[in-house]
């Protein structure tokens, strides 16, 4: 049984890997396959698998979040991969420790590698993968969003072996400050697509859907400039549903942080069934700290969206006095 649980997780991870391997994995699985262009729609234009995305200071691949990552591979004697960061490598290193652990007859070889395995989990696995299988859920490839469900289920039972957690993972306690007014535009943008720092994840996918619901149009691109185009044309109206998706995501996280295991808005991946190994009493940590930085974006843009339409109208009342707080720059 033990041996089947590490194997269901690299099969899980294989999946977030090049199209041929997914296919072959989600057979093994017993889910439907996804296309090149599904899986590339997902994981390569939406929902990059790995860490520093979501974890990264800048909200992009490499850098510091990789750094962090590879730092973990070398401080158990292991030479770090070409990508340390990435879902697949992480679930099949978690699989690894667990089945050395597993195999060794001493005691204190197993404790260690056991250690191992929960700072690799707490650090590398649960202070994102809860929200990343959400924003795959967002994207709606139905071969996909089941393999986010299963992949959910088994990343909250492996969350109920696991001792508790002293201190909030590295990345969130070193995270840098929350989206807020200052600054110019690009800085707002940028803060909101960092998911560390808004508690948000803007896929494209989530930026389409934005844009025509806020009434402004969509240029495809990359996020940020998607996002500024969007801004730009319409502020009240972006803001405001900005100030939405964020409380979407707050929802989410709050659900987590609760311990509450039947409350999950619908299609959300990450839910809880009753019963599920993933629930404790005193909920979690990593999982509020992600509801607060939700909740502080939510509410400054709500604020932000007022203000919006305030200069909008005041604007429409004497032409030529002035603009929108996040108007054109040059």
């Amino acid at each position: 049984m033990t041996g089947a649980r590490w194997e269901l997780l690299r099969a899980l991870g294989a999946v977030a890997d090049g199209p041929a391997d997914a296919g072959t994995a989600a057979a093994a699985l017993g889910l439907g396959a996804a296309s090149a262009a599904e899986h590339t729609e997902v994981f390569v234009l939406n929902c990059p698998p790995s860490a520093s995305v979501y974890l990264g200071p800048d909200g992009t691949l490499g850098g510091e979040g990789a750094d962090r990552a590879a730092g973990f591979w070398r401080a158990i004697g292991l030479t770090p991969p070409t990508e340390p960061d990435h879902l697949t490598a992480l679930l099949s290193l978690y699989a690894s420790l667990g089945e050395a652990a597993g195999e060794t007859r001493r005691a204190a070889t197993a404790a260690a590698l056991a250690r191992s395995q929960a700072a690799l989990f707490w650090e590398h696995l649960w202070s994102w993968v809860p929200g990343y299988l959400d924003a795959i859920a967002d994207v709606g490839v139905p071969a996909l969003t089941a393999w986010a469900q299963l992949t959910w289920h088994a990343i909250a039972a492996e969350y109920g072996t696991q001792p508790t957690p002293a201190r909030l993972p590295l990345a969130l306690r070193a995270a840098p400050a929350a989206a807020g007014p200052d600054g110019p535009l690009r800085d707002l943008v940028a803060a909101l697509t960092t998911p560390v720092r808004s508690g948000i994840i803007l896929t494209r996918h989530r930026l389409a859907v934005g844009a025509g619901q806020a009434g402004v149009g969509h240029r495809i691109g990359e996020r940020r400039y998607t996002l500024r185009a969007m801004l730009e044309q319409d502020p009240p109206a972006t803001l405001t549903w900005l100030g939405e998706e964020a409380r979407r995501w707050e929802r989410r996280h709050a659900s987590r942080a609760d311990g509450d295991t039947a409350s999950r808005a619908d299609g959300d991946t990450a839910s809880r069934a009753d019963g599920d190994a993933a629930s404790r009493a005193d909920g979690d940590a990593a999982s509020r700290w992600w509801t607060v930085r939700a909740a502080c974006t939510a509410r400054f843009l709500r604020a932000s969206a007022a203000d919006a339409r305030t200069r909008a109208s005041e604007s429409a009342d004497h032409p030529g006095d002035g603009r929108h707080r996040w108007g054109a720059e040059p």
